[in-house]
């Protein structure tokens, strides 16, 4: 036992040489697959506060009924009795048009361009929860409030998380496709990179075989050197998320402010964190493997 974590550490040891040895063609291969990663890593950190937004604002899935500007009194009156009188209406709220506005004025920061119209273009309007989420109930009621007289338009106010959560899924597909080309690449890179690394020793690994050296003994300190190689440039892909998270949130700042919101871009959770500097140190490993691997069969 104290042999083989003797074995390991002598070629931990000589992977780190290995890599200090030529700094500057290090760095860029870092660069190059910390980078790479970056982009599929800054898509999923994106999709992920998108879809987090939106299971926070859907919520029950309700209808919003404008009625017409020359609606009367009355014609509220009538619309209310409809609704009240309809099984599947849960919860039911009027919104008169004053009191849209006045709420428009302090959520928008628009007050003075509002203050300067001469007459409120903001109609009454009834929010309306059904008691059952089901679609066709949505749909129904939305068409049957459609042909009531004085009503101007019915918005089902989840058509907008459907269609964003389509959009999602389109992300996630893009993102999915996208990492594992680069990863592939990725892979290449640490394959040509060993392969390098291979030919300036091929007397050396030459020699190890024929005084009895093993295949896993021979690849070791390659493999080591792909999975380093790899893991530096998970954390590079860590720290350009980081400062781009960073530098967005504070000019998301200025325009949250501007909305009276304080929404901003979390960061990376651990967990994805360290999944990433897994992800990251197995391609490079892979690479290593794969480059190590064809030599050995090639020369053997």
């Amino acid at each position: 036992m104290t042999g083989w974590l003797a074995q390991h550490g002598a070629a931990l040891r000589d992977s780190f040489r290995r890599l200090t040895a030529s700094p500057l063609a290090t760095l860029l291969n870092v660069l190059v697959i910390g980078v790479a990663l970056s982009l599929p890593l800054g898509l999923y950190l994106g999709l992920s506060q998108l879809q987090g937004l939106s299971r926070q604002l859907s919520g029950d899935p309700q209808l919003s009924i404008f009625l017409a500007l020359d609606a009367a009194s009355t014609d509220v009156a009538q619309v209310e009795r409809r609704l009240r009188a309809n099984p599947r209406v849960a919860r039911l709220r009027f919104i008169p048009r004053a009191e849209a506005l006045d709420d428009l004025k302090r959520n928008a920061g628009l007050s003075d361009v509002l203050d300067s119209l001469q007459r409120n273009p903001l109609p009454d309007a009834f929010v309306v929860t059904i008691e059952d989420n089901r679609p066709e109930w949505l749909e129904s009621l939305r068409d049957e409030a459609a042909d009531w007289p004085k009503v101007a338009h019915v918005q089902l106010d989840s058509d907008w998380a459907r269609r964003l959560h389509a959009a999602l899924r389109v992300g996630r597909t893009l993102t999915l496709l996208l990492g594992a080309l680069l990863a592939c690449a990725l892979v290449a890179v640490t394959f040509n990179t060993i392969r390098l690394q291979i030919l300036t020793r091929r007397e050396e690994i030459e020699v190890s075989s024929l005084i009895g050296a093993t295949n896993p003994f021979i690849r070791r300190p390659f493999l080591y050197f792909g999975a380093i190689q790899g893991l530096a440039g998970g954390v590079t892909a860590w720290l350009v998320v980081v400062i781009a998270v960073w530098i967005l949130n504070r000019d998301l700042a200025g325009l949250a402010a501007l909305y009276a919101s304080t929404w901003r871009l979390a960061p990376l959770p651990a967990t994805d964190a360290a999944s990433l500097l897994a992800f990251s140190a197995g391609l490079g490993w892979l690479g290593a493997w794969l480059s190590v691997s064809r030599h050995l069969r090639t020369s053997s």
